[in-house]
């Protein structure tokens, strides 16, 4: 057996693709025009899957905050913050994000990936519980896997589920950690989180809700779905990522327990890679206030989802979850979703191709993620792709 014997499979995968002559993952954006649109293949295409859900990207001050950034502190930091020290940036940013929150206080990673791995695998070790929905983000069962605990799966969205497989666990159950998401990245749709407080307060245990793609989305304030559930006092870690509605790269957790600020210590994602840079975590500061202030844009982008999700349900698609900026729909197998994705690229629409075993339960999905910068007239002219390719099958 060689070193690449284990990639056999990924390698059949690829030769499948190549004969179908269909690459979705060898895609380049030639020329980004707005956060919007784009230019693939020569073509101008609607961005239908860039996850940039308040359309920040090229947001003017934030874009003057980076600037200015780069000029006076230069292109990075060069190291860890362990090692080379905090730039006043990132502290001032912490500081921001738990006053946004209301909680004690938060730490910045360099990616949202980084976040859950540097903080799952710190705060669970050999000898300690995780339970972890299903669904789960890979940054999160790859954070079990770092930290080495003991890692129990519950059924998707099963607050009931949840409760029987802590109430085996006995005493243990009070010091277990519990892992879900706001909104699943895959099918858009929403963790039953008041359920899973209930379990909660009667078995115990520590909850970390990942808000990667609600934080900036759900909640009158922006804080995501524990705010806009009134539930912010019973999560005790909520992690998030800049990459999506702050339109930058980072990641973060807030947490009330003052026992965080050990993570710091602790943690070897965080200690041993380089720290955001100067740029990107003036651009993450400038747009939190604008996020802060942005009831418009997030009534904006709920206008949207629901406009995208009618069409599409309109047109007999089966469709992955409630209205939420991803909307995903299933499709019948692998083969489909390919040519699929492909045909609605050809007509202008980018979006993106989801397959198994990335995917929950083996299916296959084109997902598209809604932005507040996208108007009306491109989500009518994305329900029309999607319907003109209805009317082909």
């Amino acid at each position: 057996m060689g070193l690449f014997t284990k990639f056999d499979g990924l390698a059949a995968g690829r030769a499948e693709l190549g004969a179908l002559g269909i690459d979705p993952f060898a895609v380049q954006i030639e020329k980004i025009i707005s956060p919007t649109e784009g230019i693939i293949h020569g073509r101008h295409t609607i961005l239908a899957g860039t996850n940039n859900y308040l359309g920040l990207t090229f947001n003017p001050e934030c874009i003057a905050s980076a600037r200015l950034a780069l000029e006076n502190e230069g292109t990075g930091t060069t190291g860890s913050r362990m090692a080379n020290g905090s730039y006043s940036g990132h502290r001032n940013l912490e500081k921001e994000l738990a006053a946004f929150y209301g909680k004690r206080d938060a730490i910045v990673f360099s990616t949202g990936y980084v976040a859950n791995l540097g903080m799952i695998s710190t705060l669970a070790g050999p000898g300690d519980l995780v339970l972890l929905d299903a669904d789960c983000h890979a940054c999160i069962y790859d954070g079990c896997r770092l930290g080495g605990a003991e890692t129990i799966r519950f059924s998707h969205n099963d607050a009931e589920d949840l409760a029987k497989r802590l109430r085996r666990l006995g005493p243990r159950a009070a010091e277990a950690l519990i892992v879900v998401e706001g909104i699943y990245s895959m099918l858009g749709d929403r963790a039953p989180l008041k359920e899973i407080v209930a379990v909660k307060r009667e078995y115990g245990g520590y909850l970390m809700v990942d808000e990667a793609h609600s934080f900036g989305v759900l909640g009158e304030r922006g804080c995501g779905l524990v705010e806009e559930l009134g539930i912010m006092d019973d999560v005790d870690f909520i992690v998030g990522t800049f990459s999506k509605s702050l339109g930058c790269a980072g990641g973060f957790c807030v947490s009330n327990l003052p026992e965080l600020d050990l993570i710091r210590y602790a943690s070897r994602p965080y200690i041993f890679t380089a720290s955001p840079a100067p740029a990107t975590i003036a651009s993450a500061r400038q747009a939190l206030r604008i996020l802060e202030a942005g009831k418009d844009l997030r009534q904006r982008l709920h206008n949207n989802a629901q406009q995208l999700h009618s069409g599409l349900a309109a047109l007999g698609y089966t469709l992955g979850g409630d209205p939420s900026p991803v909307v995903a729909v299933v499709l019948e197998n692998k083969v489909e979703a390919l040519q699929f994705w492909d045909n609605l690229l050809k007509l202008g629409v980018y979006v993106n191709l989801m397959l198994p075993p990335a995917t929950p339960n083996g299916v296959s999905l084109i997902r598209c993620s809604v932005s507040a910068a996208h108007t009306s007239a491109q989500i009518d002219a994305v329900c029309a792709a999607f319907a003109k390719l209805r009317k082909a099958t």
